[in-house]
């Protein structure tokens, strides 16, 4: 198995399963079925960042998230038996992810916020935030760390499903039809979750950005 992951993550578009590797994520599942640990290595390799940035982003805890990410990628390879091809190893593993975080959420009675020197939500690479940061007033300077603690707030007052709707979409650049089999709907679900999400962030930094 691939060592801690203490990757960070800004907004990226996804390029999956069109790694600079040659060998496909096809090729590396029927290796590690046959028992290759270090193919199933690679492809834990290959997406770890992505799975830890989204199950951080969810938890707000570097803990958690290392601990989450490496145990769905653990379930994920004593149950690739039951993985068929019907989707990409990617989304296979990405959903793994999401549910098991989204268990772990409803069982944490306490959500604790992150402090300003654990922040790796850069808001300054998601330019819709920084125009929703700046529209009220173009006269005021925006401080970004003060955004990014308010927003971390925001994020954690969303349902786990609002929360990880905008995490894949406006964090981790994944798109509407990505999502929709993570998550395992309809992308017309996806999109609304997405706009119901940006309306209650908008509503909760209001008082903020005024």
């Amino acid at each position: 198995m691939a060592q801690t992951m203490t990757a960070e993550s800004t907004r990226q578009t996804p390029e999956v399963e069109k790694s600079e590797d040659p060998v496909t994520d096809c090729t590396l599942v029927t290796q590690a079925k046959e028992g290759n640990l270090e193919a199933f290595d690679t492809l834990v390799q290959r997406y770890q960042e992505r799975i830890y940035a989204t199950v951080y982003h969810m938890t707000s805890n570097h803990e958690d998230a290392n601990d989450l990410a490496q145990e769905s990628f653990i379930k994920a390879y004593h149950a690739l038996a039951s993985f068929k091809g019907d989707s990409s190893f990617f989304t296979w593993v990405y959903r793994i992810a999401v549910n098991k975080t989204i268990n772990f959420l409803k069982q944490r009675k306490k959500r604790s916020f992150m402090s300003l020197n654990d922040l790796d939500v850069n808001v300054e690479y998601d330019p819709e935030l920084v125009a929703l940061a700046s529209a009220n007033d173009p006269r005021q300077e925006v401080k970004l760390e003060e955004l990014q603690e308010k927003l971390n707030a925001a994020m954690l007052k969303l349902s786990e499903m609002h929360r990880l709707v905008v995490t894949l979409y406006d964090l981790q650049g994944l798109s509407h039809e990505e999502i929709a089999k993570i998550m395992d709907c309809h992308t017309g679900t996806v999109r609304s979750r997405l706009f119901y999400a940006r309306q209650q962030l908008q509503a909760y930094l209001s008082d903020y950005l005024k």
